[in-house]
């Protein structure tokens, strides 16, 4: 029985934030609140083709949320937090910061190969500027190529090449198989024909191959928590890449919903809010909003809450990955908001703010 009346949480409608939503749904529904989840489009979602960095400033997939939610439309939103512009409109507060997923990249191949085993020129594809200058970080032998999509489409973009070439490799099977009918001396090359073997494929693997193939690519990048929260993690072979080294975007991992201040803020605080995850997205959003990177510089800011301190280690890349200022701190929990800032600008004096401006430029 639902007591608490009914709360409308808007949401992207892409299968990963769908799930993302639902979770808060659930979670809010055993504090006995009805909820209704409202698909909205964003600006991110109808330029599907156009990189992040391009779309303007950091928020392309939340701008529309969030004025459903200052238009009154809408209670709350729910939103990846490392999608959140760290300058909110002044009537917008988070209110919700349920527990925190991995926070962490994996670096995905169709064989489950790790980075270091990749060829030299192997093709890996991100969209991410800090993933990009990360990976040139570590092996400059490799090529990087922009990759768009939702998580399961631009996992079908890397499993497609190899899923066709087997397609067709069965297919020219069977033509044999069928040319030596009665030919008891005949061994197929495959125990089973290509259409059991389709029959046998996972559904995402069945959508990779009908896709269309722009780009081939050896091996892609993602966030492990999209993975695991689109059940894909069953589906693909990933090797998660250290956090010290390929340190994660501010909030990777984490949810947000915002909503407007006032009572139906505070209800969210108490039935979603998880301390150790605010604090520690509190001291990565406070660095990135002083570093002013926002998604157009490459920036891994990466918080873990240890005692009485926040562990915290930063990345700031130069745009092609060659020189980085990286630098790990731990600063006073009862104090997380204020050194984070100090931080920030300890790093811009080191010459992070030079990377910023020269990333802005291009």
């Amino acid at each position: 029985m639902r007591t608490r009346g009914t709360i409308k949480l808007a949401t992207r409608g892409s299968d990963l934030a769908m799930r993302q939503a639902t979770t808060v749904r659930d979670a809010l529904e055993d504090q006995h609140y009805e909820v209704e989840l409202v698909e909205v489009e964003t600006e991110g979602d109808r330029i599907r083709d156009e990189l992040i960095q391009n779309l303007g400033k950091t928020g392309a997939f939340v701008r529309s949320l969030d004025e459903k939610v200052l238009d009154g439309d809408v209670d709350a939103a729910v939103h990846s937090m490392k999608d959140m512009p760290t300058e909110m409109p002044d009537d917008l507060v988070v209110a919700g910061i349920p527990e925190r997923g991995p926070a962490n990249d994996v670096l995905i191949t169709p064989d489950g190969s790790s980075l270091d085993d990749l060829e030299p020129e192997s093709v890996v594809g991100t969209s991410s500027l800090r993933r990009q200058a990360q990976i040139r970080h570590h092996r400059d032998d490799l090529e990087v190529e922009p990759l768009r999509g939702n998580v399961d489409t631009r996992i079908e973009k890397l499993l497609a090449p190899a899923l066709q070439a087997e397609h067709e490799a069965r297919s020219e099977a069977d033509k044999e198989r069928k040319g030596n009918t009665g030919n008891e001396d005949f061994e197929p090359e495959f125990d089973e024909t290509v259409d059991d073997w389709f029959d046998g494929l996972s559904e995402l693997k069945k959508q990779a191959l009908g896709r269309e193939i722009e780009t081939e690519y050896d091996a892609i990048v993602l966030a492990e928590a999209g993975i695991r929260r689109s059940g894909l993690d069953h589906y693909v072979s990933f090797e998660p890449l250290a956090p010290d080294e390929f340190v994660p975007a501010a909030g990777q991992g984490a949810l947000a919903i915002t909503a407007t201040a006032g009572e139906t803020a505070d209800a969210l605080n108490t039935a979603l809010d998880f301390p150790r995850t605010r604090v520690e997205t509190t001291v990565e959003r406070t660095v990135l909003g002083a570093l002013n990177g926002g998604c157009v510089a490459p920036i891994g800011v990466h918080a873990i809450v240890q005692g009485e301190y926040v562990r915290t280690e930063v990345q700031v890349f130069d745009p092609e990955g060659e020189d980085v200022v990286q630098e790990r701190r731990d600063l006073p929990i009862e104090t997380h908001a204020r050194a984070a800032r100090e931080f920030a600008d300890n790093l811009s004096e080191k010459g992070a703010a030079e990377f910023v401006a020269a990333a802005r430029e291009q």
